[in-house]
């Protein structure tokens, strides 16, 4: 705990989602003096859960994974105090439909190598066998929560090369070195189409990209989602910051909602006072950003609003919530589900399909269930159309909509006869809700180790969230935010 000697330091968190809780937590049973400040009523961002007729929708993320024992969410949750009503789940965590009409059933926990040699042959069995080797070697360094990318010499010295060197104390053979240089498709078969397009299907909701341009060290990690402790959240998503949020007041921090930042004022020294739209000011001495870089900038005064390269080539969200009538065919099927139709990957080709479970009555109306369905989307193209032609923006939302609730019936069966409330959301949406700048979400494409964003944005002043190693995923997010807190933890011990 904080010496009581010395002056306690004030913390401003900018965004209650799981990074910003995570660390906001941490930092107030630590003796800091923390406020999280958010603009929407609810806490979770992009991993939230919003109300809306009697159903409960996952505003993004659908998929709670890093829950099994000594995994990042117990860290998270030792490291905090919160507690989420979960359920462990159990059989298959992610049916893959393949445009052949088979389906690929990713298990929870281990079975994948055996399932896959079933399916693709020698050729899945030596894939998924590299995969989850590797996957099993990161997950361990990752757990020991080195600092990537090292932004000082301290962060190479005193964290980095100790933690990677016990980590290749551990894994004396076949570390995986040459795997930081690859791609995923390096340990894919050219000829086996079928193989290679779940794969990229699975990379492109994990990692944002697809197998020919995943670094092969982040993409077995993040493959291994469906092995890690998926559980089922009762209330949905947003039971994970709910669960943070009630943490951070137990630990004697602040969260106040309906708060949007409107500016940083940087100040001599690197203190900084952080203004709100509502005209209310708080000192800090640590601001902690629970933004994308893109959102931090104007907030400095950086004032540009020209779309940046790296988003403008990437990819959005495309989002249907969907309130539908249960129908006895759904009993048995698998909670999430992904429906792979044809290349390219995206824009409705490829759909990721989540439904509320049957016994988690908060979620929906009896009878019924909440489901959210999404695909990959250009940014940019939304953006033009709602800017020079809104008629063109209606129609292409309306014909996106519909291709979407078409390939959703391979994964849920007379959807579109069951649903009663159909919500269409574009990047523009987004960012209406999320507050993220051209409603980029998802997390950066994980091409290259060596391009990975530190989470230090300048003087006592830090970034957590998706948009920083190690990325996409609530647990990923979690174990970003842990680093954080630990190294503004260590700064002020040092300091002292």
């Amino acid at each position: 705990m904080t010496n009581p000697n010395h002056k306690t330091q004030n913390v401003v968190v900018i965004g209650a989602g799981v990074g910003g809780l995570t660390t906001a937590t941490i930092l107030a049973k630590h003796g800091l003096d923390v406020t999280v400040l958010e603009q929407q009523v609810y806490p979770g961002g992009c991993a939230g859960t919003f109300f809306h007729k009697g159903y409960r929708f996952d505003a993004g993320a659908t998929l709670a994974a890093g829950f099994y024992p000594g995994g990042p969410m117990p860290m998270v949750a030792e490291a905090t105090g919160a507690t989420w009503p979960t359920e462990p789940a159990s059989g298959t965590a992610i049916a893959v439909h393949l445009p052949d009409g088979s389906v690929f059933h990713r298990p929870v926990g281990d079975g994948e190598v055996e399932a896959a040699a079933q399916m693709f042959g020698k050729s899945g069995e030596r894939f998924f066998t590299w995969q989850q080797a590797t996957a099993d070697r990161m997950w361990d360094l990752a757990m020991a929560l080195p600092t990537w990318p090292p932004q000082s010499v301290t962060n190479l010295i005193g964290n980095l090369i100790p933690k990677a060197a016990q980590w290749f104390l551990r894994n004396p053979s076949n570390p995986g070195v040459v795997d930081a240089f690859l791609p995923v498709s390096a340990h894919l078969p050219k000829h086996d189409n079928i193989l290679r397009l779940l794969v990229d299907g699975q990379l492109l909701i994990s990692a944002q990209q697809t197998s020919d341009k995943v670094n092969a060290l982040y993409g077995a990690s993040a493959l291994d989602l469906p092995r890690r402790g998926v559980a089922h959240l009762r209330g949905g998503m947003g039971a994970i910051s709910q669960g943070l949020a009630q943490a951070l007041e137990n630990a004697g921090g602040t969260l106040r909602y309906r708060q949007k930042v409107s500016r940083i004022e940087r100040l001599p020294g690197g203190s900084s006072m952080v203004h709100t739209h509502r005209g209310e000011i708080y000192h800090a001495d640590i601001v902690i950003a629970n933004l994308t870089l893109y959102d931090l900038g104007p907030l400095l005064g950086d004032m540009r609003t020209k779309m940046p390269h790296g988003i403008a080539n990437g990819f959005g969200a495309f989002v249907l919530h969907v309130g539908a009538r249960d129908h006895p065919n759904w009993a048995r099927l698998p909670l999430h589900q992904q429906v792979l139709r044809k290349r390219p990957l995206g824009e409705g080709n490829s759909v990721f399909v989540s439904i509320s479970d049957v016994k988690d009555s908060s979620r929906a109306p009896h009878g019924h269930r909440a489901i959210t369905i999404s695909t990959h989307t250009n940014l940019a193209k939304w953006w033009h159309w709602d800017q020079t032609d809104p008629n063109r923006y209606a129609e292409e939302k309306q014909k996106l909509a519909t291709i979407m609730l078409e390939h959703s019936e391979w994964a849920l069966p007379n959807l579109r006869q069951q649903a009663q409330l159909v919500m269409p959301g574009t990047p523009i949406t987004y960012q209406r809700y999320t507050g993220r700048a051209f409603g980029w979400v998802g997390g950066y494409p994980q091409t290259s180790l060596l391009s990975s964003r530190g989470a230090k944005a300048g003087k006592n002043l830090w970034l957590v969230g998706d948009s920083i190693f190690p990325g996409q995923s609530t647990a990923a997010v979690a174990l970003g935010a842990m680093r954080v807190a630990n190294e503004i933890i260590k700064d002020i011990n040092y300091k002292r």
